[in-house]
């Protein structure tokens, strides 16, 4: 009885000690990962956990509709740069499809008021040729007859026949197909079947956009972040990684041999790396030993 017990309390030791520690993963190729983000579980911030993936070199930003590849992340300014591979640019044309976001994701991390969506051979029932006509913008002096002549992508909808035309007196003369700059929140409440425009692109207008050919300019979509207060300065001070505790969703500092609830400054009853498991194992021996002397 004595050596089963003395095997359950080594094994209690063994679990508490692996379950409070871990290394995070703190770069993905070339991108670094800081708070609030994480790779691996209980690292970053929870409000951010399962968004991001490292295949590889390469780092994903996981949403609804698929993965984006992250460009990179600006921890002063808060702003994630992201790529949509299914997206047309201008030098390739790709099948329209949706751009989503979950609802915690709408709330904390959403496309920038920089990011600048374009919409493309909007039929003339479009709702933004219409009703909600009020939604699209001027993008820094750029039209569609520029985007159709300059872009080897668009330049396809310039010799479009059929729906693209109209009369002038008596003549018929071709028309550029409609388009239009929007933001984000267009395509978030209606979808690209909605808006009845058959491709789209997304462009980080950052203010260097204008007078510059669509050719030159930056595609992607820019996220914005909040970042949730929660003491991570300290535990970054003091050497830790910020996290939390996969089953309570409680913060946690991640340090080099174990875990704290604030910082890797100290131990015991300061609070430091080594102080929650070393008060486990205290408290299990103090066990141990009384049941022993029952025993004896």
């Amino acid at each position: 009885m004595m050596l089963l017990f003395f095997f359950v309390f080594l094994y209690t030791v063994t679990t508490l000690t692996s379950t409070t520690s871990g290394a995070c993963q703190t770069s993905c190729g070339s991108i670094q990962i800081n708070y609030p983000f994480g790779i691996d579980k209980g690292c970053g911030s929870p409000q951010f956990q399962g968004m991001l993936n490292c295949s590889s070199t390469d780092l994903y930003f996981i949403t609804p509709s698929g993965g984006y590849k992250v460009r990179s992340i600006d921890y002063d300014k808060n702003t994630m740069v992201v790529f949509d591979p299914l997206m047309s640019t201008c030098s390739t044309l790709q099948p329209h499809h949706d751009f989503k976001l979950s609802d915690i994701q709408n709330a904390i991390i959403r496309p920038s008021y920089d990011t600048v969506f374009a919409l493309f051979n909007c039929s003339s029932d479009s709702p933004v040729q219409n009703r909600y006509k009020s939604l699209c913008f001027e993008a820094a002096g750029h039209s569609c007859d520029e985007l159709y002549s300059s872009c080897t992508s668009f330049g396809i909808f310039n010799t479009t026949s059929g729906n693209h035309t109209a009369s002038l007196g008596n003549s018929t003369v071709s028309a550029t197909p409609y388009c239009c700059f929007t933001s984000y929140d267009t395509v978030r409440v209606m979808s690209m079947n909605i808006l009845d425009c058959s491709h789209y692109t997304t462009v980080i207008d950052d203010g260097k956009i204008r007078g510059v050919t669509p050719v030159d300019w930056s595609y992607g979509i820019e996220l914005s972040y909040s970042v949730p207060e929660i003491g991570c300065d300290r535990c970054r001070k003091s050497g830790g990684t910020c996290g939390f505790d996969a089953e309570t969703q409680i913060f946690l500092c991640q340090c080099s041999n174990n875990t704290s609830p604030r910082d890797c400054g100290g131990v015991s009853d300061k609070g430091g790396c080594n102080s929650r498991s070393t008060n486990y194992a205290m408290l299990l021996l103090g066990m141990l030993v009384s049941f022993i002397c029952a025993i004896l």
